[in-house]
């Protein structure tokens, strides 16, 4: 039995809803980079960022491969940069909406 579409999205969007998450796929935009790379981007403990990275691979969001003696990592597809561009946009455009309001409001109160 399949999983409903709505499901699948759901399951997605929990995979992405964590800051450390989010963060490795903000760096991984522009190509693959090491983990030693991303350990120092990312100010977490390395055994944090490895369960991190598991969780992502195993959904499917990154892929990882070794190059010589590093452990590299990739987005699985560029619809993942894509999504977080979206995002990005929808913040801005909800944060924008906030500040309007607020101005509104202060207006009024005078």
């Amino acid at each position: 039995m399949s999983v409903p579409l709505y499901q699948a999205k759901a399951e997605m969007f929990r995979t992405l809803g964590h800051p450390v998450r989010i963060r490795v796929l903000e760096l991984l935009q522009n190509g693959p980079r090491p983990v030693r790379d991303l350990l120092a981007e990312i100010e977490v403990e390395a055994s944090n960022l490895s369960q991190q990275l598991a969780v992502l691979r195993r959904a499917g969001i990154v892929t990882s491969y070794r190059d010589g003696s590093l452990v590299m990592y990739a987005l699985s597809t560029p619809h993942v940069a894509e999504l977080l561009a979206v995002s990005r946009s929808i913040l801005s455009s909800l944060l924008t909406d906030r500040d309007g309001l607020l101005v509104e409001l202060q207006a009024r109160s005078e």
